[in-house]
């Protein structure tokens, strides 16, 4: 022992001396974390950027610790490093965390101008809440306005909430009214009083008009920033409209020619551009437009434009007066959030927040939407214990019954959901009415007297070559006293089930729309419940028929 603490203080004498004995080199893979902070330069904050947004940007910066700025290069490094060699050149999170610790703002500002908004907002979004915040303050007005509004509600959100009134006000005067409008729409009474009063008598008269549609109709969602043509105008008088009012408006390839506010028709672009300058609008104009109202549901709206192909839908008022046009990005918008609710409605849940991401979306809330739904069909499944309890003889006495029940409800279940899923998305999409009833029941039969035959014969053909065939020695008279019996049971059982189920997922969409009711509540949820009972019922009054001898009921 003694003679190793020797060893120890020899090496360590070595060690200080320099003459430790040579050790290999390894080289580290990636990059070593830095021991301390290179000297960064000092802030240069764009001369642009608003006084007050400035105080506001040097606050945030300032709070930044060494340690954590530490960690966020190393985090940088690290990705940037993980990235394919193609992909090293473009924008990504790594590269825009590196300009921001390294304070390099204007070249920031640089790399972010070239960047589409969509995917600008995709890379804020990565960021945590103070950095995206403080990179959102750094980017040029326009840049940040359009990138602000590809973002998601939760990070808008967060945005917002870091506003002064000043920024707010700012955005909103930069974003297309729909779009600001719809912003407002979710923000405190008290915040939209303070920002609605800073904002400019236009964009205010503007704001209260489209807040006071009522929520999901064609009035919430229009935009009344268009291009507005005069009955006397030429097409040289048009472009001049276009070059003067396109920069504010949500679209310049149609133009909407208005005399006293009344539509009376509409113009392309693509037809302007292929006729003389002085040919009159009034020619050239489609006097024979589709419209929707004012108070039409923003779902029916969506679908019209899907009908005509149209790219903007002109939404005039009681009177037929224009008060402005529906655009198609908000048509899809309002499709894919209809689809949504839809999907969460047939899967049992709540829908809430239809435009929430999954991981947008806490823990409690997403418990929150499914337990109801779960509870209820957790309760409505007593009624198949029922079933199974009512006819415990019959399996008391045949066991083997037993193992048919699962594939029996699970097979009927999902005929059922097939055929509802098309009844949900028919009457959505207008391809089947409550008027078809009789005409959906007959189609539905004849569909199933197929699918039920050929599962049935399968099946059939499976449970004898089991049974009767492969394993024939494996059950004695109590199991199998009748391998054609089971087969007779299990393979009718199945086509009335399958029969039962399609009749059941399409009628009951149908009288759901017929009542008033979403027809999506009463697909998967409902439709297993009621199917799974009725099917153990067929199934078991068939088997007491074929073994009434043996179960001696």
């Amino acid at each position: 022992m003694a003679n190793e603490n020797n060893k120890n203080k020899d090496l360590k004498k070595e060690m200080e001396t320099g003459m430790a004995p040579a050790m290999e080199k390894i080289t580290p893979q990636t990059a070593p974390a830095p021991a301390t902070l290179p000297e960064l330069p000092p802030q240069e904050l764009p001369a642009d950027i608003p006084s007050e947004v400035k105080q506001k940007l040097q606050a945030d910066l300032a709070q930044g610790k060494e340690d954590e700025i530490r960690e966020d290069l190393i985090d940088a490094d690290r990705d940037e490093l993980a990235e394919p060699d193609g992909e090293r050149d473009r924008l990504s999170r790594a590269r825009l965390l590196k300009l921001l610790m390294k304070k390099q703002y204007r070249e920031l500002r640089e790399v972010t101008e070239d960047e589409q908004p969509a995917d600008l907002a995709e890379l804020l979004e990565e960021l945590d809440e103070n950095n995206r915040l403080v990179v959102f303050r750094l980017l040029k007005k326009d840049v940040a306005t359009d990138a602000f509004t590809y973002m998601s509600d939760e990070a808008r959100s967060d945005l917002v909430d870091a506003f002064s009134d000043g920024e707010l006000v700012n955005a909103l005067e930069a974003m297309s009214l729909d779009d600001a409008a719809d912003l407002l729409e979710d923000m405190p009474a008290s915040v939209v009083k303070r920002v609605l009063e800073k904002s400019s008598k236009e964009t205010r008269e503007s704001l209260n008009r489209l807040l006071h549609y009522p929520e999901n109709s064609a009035g919430s969602m229009m935009t009344p920033e268009y291009v507005r043509l005069r009955l006397d105008m030429t097409v040289g008088q048009a472009f001049q409209a276009i070059r003067e009012q396109g920069e504010n408006a949500e679209t310049v390839y149609t133009g909407y020619v208005v005399e006293k506010n009344r539509l009376m028709g509409v113009v392309s672009a693509k037809d302007l551009l292929l006729s003389d300058f002085d040919k009159p609008i009034r020619e050239l104009m489609d006097d024979n437009v589709v419209t929707v109202d004012v108070t039409d549901d923003q779902e029916d709206v969506a679908r019209e434009m899907q009908k005509y192909d149209f790219n903007a839908m002109p939404v005039v008022d009681n009177e037929g007066m224009l008060v402005g046009i529906v655009t198609i990005d908000d048509a899809v918008d309002v499709l894919t959030q209809e689809s949504t609710e839809d999907m969460q409605k047939m899967a049992a849940i709540l829908p809430e927040d239809v435009t929430a991401t999954y991981f947008g979306t806490s823990v409690w809330k997403h418990a929150k939407q499914r337990i109801p739904w779960l509870l209820i069909l957790m309760l409505s499944a007593t009624f198949t214990g029922m079933v199974t309890t009512h006819y415990e003889a019959a399996f008391v006495s045949l066991p083997l019954l037993v193992s048919f029940m699962p594939m029996l409800m699970d097979t009927a279940g999902n005929c059922g959901n097939q055929t509802s899923t098309l009844m949900v998305r028919g009457l959505a999409l207008g391809e089947v009415s409550t008027g078809d009833f009789l005409r959906v029941i007959g189609k539905e039969v004849r569909i199933a007297m197929i699918v039920g035959a050929v599962l049935g014969i399968v099946n059939g053909l499976r449970i004898y070559l089991t049974y009767g065939v492969i394993y024939p020695a494996m059950g004695n008279d109590m199991y199998v006293s009748s391998v054609f019996g089971y087969t007779i049971v299990v393979s009718l059982s199945l086509f009335f089930a399958v029969v039962l189920a399609k009749l059941v997922g399409g009628i009951l969409p149908l009288a759901a729309e017929k009542l008033g009711a979403d027809p999506a509540i009463m697909a998967t949820p409902f439709i297993t419940t009621i199917v799974d009972a009725c099917s153990l019922i067929i199934y078991f009054r068939i088997a007491m028929f074929v073994f009434a001898a043996t179960m001696k009921l």
